[in-house]
């Protein structure tokens, strides 16, 4: 955070919930949520042993090294796709420079444009995130663009120095991040799915809401990483004790979730 042109110190907050109760807390320096996603679930089982079977999480948790570790460790992936919303707009259905509306030919490995042309894989590079994960992606280039009359509509970017009719359309593909997210996007649709979405999104972001509106708390009051995350164990405490009332006063404290009727 920057206030007065000086640096000052911030951390993410980071609270795994389960039947409304916080069960833990983390506090990072990394400023996106995407990398706090596996030292959280690490920390997680080192101190209780144990590790939970679905992780539901927001589109802010998505990437190809987050989908791959909860594959080895068993555990299931319900994350919104970080592309999920926006991809039901009419605009984004109807891009055709988009992989997504493209047809994609498994057995030759090759997608097809609007046109019917071929994007062929011409070779692969890999990537490195600031993490140190390596991805590998597949390159796809289409051989027959010249003199198409809706390049304009497939080429996208306006920087380029080549002019638009020497552009060919490309594609950067990461197969393994796909067919991960393809997956996940079938649990998160499934009724399950939809159930435990809908419960994170009222359990999780009802935490934050209670810590940051009922108890009116916007900034920890000491420094360094330890001290926040104390505070930050402090709240999750009160969090856990007002919610365990509440569930005693309306008799629920045995159930785990909220069904979809009583939600809509």
């Amino acid at each position: 955070a920057m206030k007065n042109g000086q640096l000052k110190p911030a951390y993410n907050l980071q609270y795994g919930v389960e039947v409304s109760f916080i069960v833990w807390a983390g506090v990072y320096q990394n400023t996106t949520d995407t990398r706090t996603l596996i030292p959280f679930l690490e920390d997680f089982q080192e101190y209780i042993g144990t590790r939970s079977r679905n992780i539901i999480a927001d589109a802010g948790y998505e990437s190809e090294e987050n989908y791959l570790y909860l594959r080895d460790k068993g555990q299931a992936s319900y994350i919104k796709p970080n592309n999920y919303e926006i991809s039901k707009k009419r605009k984004w259905k109807n891009d055709i420079g988009r992989r997504e509306n493209m047809v994609y030919l498994a057995g030759e490995d090759v997608y097809l444009c609007a046109e019917g042309k071929c994007l062929s894989a011409v070779g692969t590079r890999r990537t490195k995130s600031a993490g140190g994960y390596i991805s590998e992606k597949t390159l796809y280039a289409c051989a027959a663009c010249r003199g198409c009359e809706r390049k304009g509509q497939c080429i996208h970017g306006n920087h380029s120095k080549i002019q638009l009719e020497e552009r060919v359309k490309r594609l950067e593909v990461s197969k393994v991040f796909q067919r991960e997210r393809e997956e996940n996007l079938a649990r998160i649709r499934s009724t399950e799915g939809i159930l435990l979405r809908m419960n994170r999104s009222i359990q999780v972001e009802g935490a934050f809401a209670q810590i940051k509106e009922n108890f009116g708390f916007r900034r920890f009051l000491t420094r360094g990483q330890e001290s926040v995350l104390g505070e930050a164990i402090l709240l999750a405490l009160a969090h856990n004790v007002l919610r365990l009332y509440e569930k005693i006063q309306r008799d629920t404290v045995g159930r785990h979730l909220i069904a979809l009727k009583e939600a809509g």
